[in-house]
């Protein structure tokens, strides 16, 4: 007697329910491109266009291969300087010991911490910009 009852049909509408359509003709050519766009950014043709003509300004579009090349291109670089930066350390600390420790080897290191600070902060920028993304907005 008081169960709830199953729910049936499709889940509730977050929006407002789409009733209006819009016919738009395309050649051959633009309907391959929007194929491609929509497919590299894992979106349906519906969904590029919608996202793309009306709420462009809203949503920055990444795509996702691109995002991960530059991600890879940039933990790549920081990995080969930290590397140099952890042998000129062993290098400074064993000419140390010995009393020969120059300030050439000083510059060199401040020089190679300078550039692993550099590609930190365009690392830190790029992962705040994705996170920045509304989570309904973040192209799968």
């Amino acid at each position: 007697m008081g169960e709830a009852q199953k729910r049936t049909g499709r889940r509730p509408l977050t929006e407002g329910k789409k009733s209006k359509f819009v016919s738009v003709r395309f050649t051959e050519k633009e309907i391959e491109l929007l194929e491609r766009l929509s497919q590299e950014l894992q979106q349906t043709r519906t969904e590029y266009i919608r996202t793309r003509a009306l709420i462009n300004g809203e949503v920055i579009l990444i795509n996702s291969r691109e995002l991960i090349a530059a991600l890879d291109g940039l933990g790549q670089e920081m990995r080969y300087i930290g590397n140099n930066i952890n042998q000129l350390t062993r290098h400074a600390h064993t000419l140390s010991l010995q009393g020969r420790l120059t300030g050439h080897v000083l510059t060199e290191f401040n020089l190679l911490f300078e550039q692993y600070l550099v590609q930190q902060r365009k690392l830190e920028t790029a992962l705040r910009q994705v996170m920045r993304l509304p989570a309904d907005r973040r192209v799968r």
